[in-house]
């Protein structure tokens, strides 16, 4: 570590990544007032005593063929993280998530004997399980937030704590339903759907569209009103989908973001994080997901898993719907969403076995643990 100080470097590359890192920086300047942390940021990290070397809007991606068209900013946010890792040497190099990013700069930590601590494990158990091997080599300690995931690492050899999940410290609700829909201009009596196309400008593209016309289509067939939800990632003009949208009338949440999915009957949801803070506010849901053709044939060649959203993964089985590729389509996103709307025993059904899953996921606290771990290896 250069000069003696005590720094940390820590890499981000989607929004609920910046969420779960602003909190870890929270905890460690908590422990710690003196520690210089740095690294790859989004708005949530701004907020907080944080030096941005790159900001993340410009690294993350969406698929595997997506990623080809950001190749020239991805590799530059490499070139500036590399650059400081060399000449910085930080105490410890925490990474969020973000594998084809970050198990590159964990190779880099290595060979410059710079601890790597691993916050919010790839979904290896998932697909490209030969990364596994990859991260026994390079990363010092994994802080997983599902508790399956301990033996899976702890087969490979891999340093392994479970320590819940983020989500639950970050999810709170403070506004009540009546008050946030009033003050969007919605009627509280009225059936509310939520729309969360996703945290990354290709998935807005993507599935916004196939939402509005099924919003359009719902809206002749039940008394419905809509709401979007924009990702701190997504920037107010990539919902222009939603631009010359006069009827149904969609207003969009940027800042009270669990307020207004806590305000909805049902959301529509990009598989994503976003799935299991729908399913955390025990909320029903339609999970759905488009990526380019090549993209989702690879895929089905490399995944290993029954389901793609999150909430179904973890149960075990298919709680709520799923549309992936031609599969979603407005007629049947409606289809899916008025098998929910009208049937009190489906919805009461979904919102139990989401109470039990949640139960799952360990008790609130993950980011003071996850503080205390990274403290404990910069000694």
């Amino acid at each position: 570590m250069a000069s003696g100080r005590k720094e940390i470097m820590l890499v981000v590359g989607e929004a609920s990544g910046d969420v779960h890192g602003a909190r870890l920086v929270e905890a460690l300047l908590k422990r710690d007032s003196e520690l210089k942390i740095f690294g790859v940021a989004g708005e949530q990290l701004r907020r907080t005593d944080f030096e941005i070397l790159f900001d993340v809007s410009e690294i993350s991606g969406m698929g595997l063929t997506e990623l080809f068209g950001n190749l020239t900013k991805i590799w530059g946010a490499y070139r500036v993280l590399c650059r400081a890792l060399r000449e910085r040497r930080p105490a410890l190099l925490v990474l969020i998530d973000f594998p084809e990013f970050n198990l590159r700069l964990a190779r880099l930590a290595k060979r410059l004997r710079v601890p790597v601590l691993y916050y919010v494990s790839p979904q290896i158990w998932a697909w490209r399980r030969g990364r596994v091997r990859q991260i026994a080599r390079w990363v010092d300690r994994m802080a997983v937030i599902f508790p399956f995931e301990v033996p899976f690492y702890k087969k490979y050899g891999v340093d392994v704590t479970f320590v819940g999940h983020p989500l639950l410290e970050t999810i709170s609700v403070r506004e009540d339903r009546a008050s946030l829909l009033t003050r969007l201009g919605l009627d509280p009596d009225k059936t509310t759907i939520a729309l969360l196309p996703g945290s990354r400008r290709k998935e807005v593209a993507a599935h916004l569209p196939v939402m509005v016309d099924a919003a359009r289509a719902l809206n002749q067939v039940e008394d419905a009103q809509f709401l979007c939800v924009r990702a701190s990632t997504v920037q107010s003009e990539d919902l222009a989908a939603l631009r010359d949208l006069r009827e149904p009338r969609i207003p969009v949440v940027t800042e009270a973001r669990y307020d207004a999915i806590n305000a909805a009957d049902l959301v529509w949801v990009a598989s994503g994080t976003a799935t299991l803070e729908t399913g955390l506010l025990l909320k029903p849901m339609v999970i759905m997901y488009r990526l380019s053709a090549l993209t989702y044939w690879l895929a089905r060649l490399l995944v290993r898993v029954n389901y793609i959203g999150m909430v179904n993964l973890i149960a075990g089985e298919r709680l709520v719907p799923e549309l992936i590729q031609n599969e979603l389509r407005p007629e049947r996103i409606v289809e899916e969403s008025e098998a929910i709307l009208r049937h009190r025993e489906t919805r009461a059904s979904i919102i139990e076995k989401l109470a039990a899953l949640r139960a799952k996921l360990g008790v609130s606290g993950a980011s003071e643990r996850v503080a205390d771990l990274a403290l404990a290896m910069m000694v």
